[in-house]
């Protein structure tokens, strides 16, 4: 499995709530960066927060990419879901080449359980950072940090 995890690009500071929080125009040109990364992958699957700013990065990452598939959009990719609810859904998108769109500090959090199988070394991930896994299963400590695209 290839996994893929995208921090949001740049947000807004106001909004009614987090929540609502919409990319800024420097934002947008972070996530346009990272999704040139994508060009030629085998990415089969795109699974994004609810969160506006997650919404429109992988909307941004969606087009860049010409990708036929829908954005799937799921309730455990918040700010502070639990990365082990993570891995437990991961496990039903295991046969799959998937891109994560996520926040702070939930994609930090994550890298560092899949590689290192614990919370204490989580993965510093600016807006638009990328970083790619790969591993047999999405499983902790399992899977091998293949790269780290900061801009």
């Amino acid at each position: 499995m290839k996994l893929w995890i995208l921090r949001h690009g740049e947000a807004h500071s106001q909004a009614r709530s987090d929540a609502e929080r919409e990319l800024t125009a420097h934002g947008r040109d972070e996530v346009l960066k990272s999704a040139a990364r994508l060009l030629g992958k085998p990415l089969t699957r795109i699974i994004a927060s609810p969160y506006i700013r997650a919404q429109q990065t992988a909307e941004l990452v969606h087009q860049v990419l010409g990708f036929s598939e829908p954005i799937v959009t799921v309730n455990w990719l918040t700010p502070d879901s639990d990365p082990r609810v993570v891995l437990s859904q991961l496990d039903h998108y295991s046969t799959e080449d998937v891109l994560l769109v996520s926040h702070q500090p939930l994609v930090g959090s994550l890298v560092g359980v899949l590689v290192h199988g614990h919370y204490r070394n989580a993965q510093p991930m600016g807006t638009a950072n990328l970083a790619e896994l790969e591993g047999e299963f999405p499983l902790a400590g399992l899977m091998e940090l293949r790269s780290v695209h900061p801009l």
